[in-house]
């Protein structure tokens, strides 16, 4: 099944994907119309999957090297913020405050979320390559504001601009690796993304907490110019040529991923099919996003949405200095956040391994459950603090708790809330309403997380920190029944049978299958 393209904050991340279903309409017996999807292998022959593998690492490892900087951008709060609202740490010429630290910390949500929806529109007109291309440069100057900020709203400025770049390649990177794969590494190249941004949130932790805020800055500055020298020699998207009808340019691209080998007209043929096949029955919006089947699947992705960005992911990613400083843990903060980024690493590694083995509603349940009792934890911990005192003998003997729940909860989170709601937006919606739900949910989710991680140590000085933490642990078992009775399993589905799950009709379906 294709693989998604998207939009990703550290909890998350918006996806849109590459068109590999075909639609096709057709009147029931009733003379209702259904839209089916069809696989593509039903009408091309399979053939050897033969040609090179080394070039499409090369060019997608290349492409990732923007969720890098991307995750450096997500990362980039827990270290430094921590230093600047701290007057004695603080190496900028000016005093940031508590709440001016929430929102320099949030605003990178704001600006992803302003970007989510054109960049598709922009990608779509002057191809994928050029568009991540172009980023470069707002994610420069975004960075080198936040180096050489005179002022709280310059600092405000940089973040919210490499807030737009940093979601405009939540966007561009996946959407381009997973059309330059082909199907026998789709799913590989496709994890890179995430991978990548794990690593950056990782290269965040540990650079930002032993190097000088300037200094961090400064190899921040540099991760997307490195991006853009090294990219520029990647091909183009073959899939985007043969829609705007550059074939020969397409030809030349797949020669380059492929090898010369390969049999590259027959692939070149069948995008050239997919593309007029997807022109030649348009099908009315209104009707698409109004039927039964699309009602439901809106529903199971906003949902999931909802419940990946209030589970607190993006509040413990922004802050865990704090929180492990506030805990008064027996391990320095920034060796704890080290710790956490490695686990997310690993645990994101091993993600795209199990996915397609466990399926993605085991790993929801199993992710909202252990997120739920890693929440109740830290609130437990939290509220014995508050009301014992840091000192108490009490709150010393579970010192280690805030890593132990953390870790689990990153790996928990890691392993199912993370990648799976994107994945499901994509395999739950039919083609034609994929790219509306790709953006819009894609900004419903970096709103939330502006929400979450601008309220977060509000809402911990106004109810107290473990009170905050059991509310996210009250929103994931909600999640736990949701999933258990509404999402449905959707691992080694075809696009029919995921219709059927989601309320389609039976003989109408069967009639369309019978058809192509």
């Amino acid at each position: 099944m294709e693989k998604k393209k998207g939009c990703y904050d550290n909890g998350g991340f918006v996806l849109s994907e590459k068109n590999v279903w075909i639609l096709e309409k057709q009147a029931d017996g009733n003379g209702a119309m259904a839209e089916v999807g069809v696989s593509q292998a039903t009408l091309v022959e399979p053939r050897e999957d033969t040609g090179r593998k080394l070039p499409q690492y090369i060019a997608a490892l290349s492409a990732t090297l923007g969720a890098l900087a991307a995750g450096a951008m997500l990362g980039w709060s827990s270290p430094v913020i921590f230093k600047i609202t701290h007057n004695e740490t603080n190496e900028y010429d000016f005093d940031v405050s508590s709440g001016q630290g929430d929102w320099v910390s949030s605003l990178i949500n704001l600006g992803a979320a302003a970007v989510c929806f054109p960049i598709g529109l922009i990608m779509d007109a002057i191809g994928r390559k050029k568009t991540m291309l172009l980023l470069v440069l707002p994610f420069t100057l975004g960075w080198l504001l936040i180096t050489f900020a005179t002022s709280v709203g310059m600092l405000m400025a940089g973040r919210f601009i490499t807030g737009v770049a940093g979601g405009a390649f939540c966007v561009t990177a996946p959407a381009y690796n997973s059309e330059i794969a082909q199907d026998s590494i789709r799913g590989t190249l496709g994890s890179f993304f995430q991978l990548m941004i794990t690593v950056g949130i990782l290269f965040a932790y540990a650079v930002g907490s032993y190097t000088s805020v300037f200094v961090f800055n400064i190899l921040c500055t540099l991760i997307p110019i490195i991006f853009g020298l090294v990219f520029f020699f990647m091909p183009e998207s073959p899939s985007f040529l043969v829609v705007k009808g550059r074939s020969d340019e397409a030809k030349d691209a797949l020669i380059r991923l492929r090898g010369r080998t390969y049999d590259v007209d027959s692939e070149l043929q069948t995008l050239q099919m997919k593309a007029d096949l997807a022109k030649s029955q348009p099908v009315s919006f209104v009707s698409a996003i109004t039927k039964k089947t699309a009602l439901k699947a809106l529903l199971i992705c906003y949902a999931l949405m909802l419940f990946q960005q209030l589970s607190g992911i993006n509040a413990v990613i922004f802050n865990t200095s704090s929180i492990f400083d506030s805990a008064g843990a027996t391990i320095p903060a920034a060796v704890a956040t080290i710790i956490i980024g490695v686990i997310q690493v690993i645990a994101t590694l091993t993600s795209s391994l199990v996915v397609d083995r466990l399926g993605r509603r085991v790993l929801l349940l199993f992710s909202a459950l252990v997120m739920c009792l890693c929440s109740t934890a830290l609130g437990v911990f939290f509220f014995l603090q508050d009301t014992h005192g840091k000192d108490s003998s009490i709150v010393e003997a579970i010192s280690w708790l805030p890593l132990l729940s953390l870790s689990l909860f990153i790996v928990a989170f890691s392993l199912g809330f993370g990648p799976i709601p994107w994945m499901m937006a994509g395999e739950l919606c039919l083609i034609d309403i994929k790219a509306f739900v790709g953006s819009t949910a894609g900004t419903f989710n970096w709103l939330l997380s502006f929400t979450v991680t601008s309220t977060f140590n509000f809402l911990n000085t106004l109810i107290g920190s473990g009170q905050v933490f059991w509310i996210f642990a009250g929103i994931m078992l909600v999640g736990f029944v949701f999933i258990f009775f509404v999402v449905p399993e959707t691992k080694g589905k075809s696009v029919d049978e995921i219709q059927l799950m989601l309320g389609a009709e039976p003989q109408a379906v069967t009639n369309t299958s019978e058809k192509m």
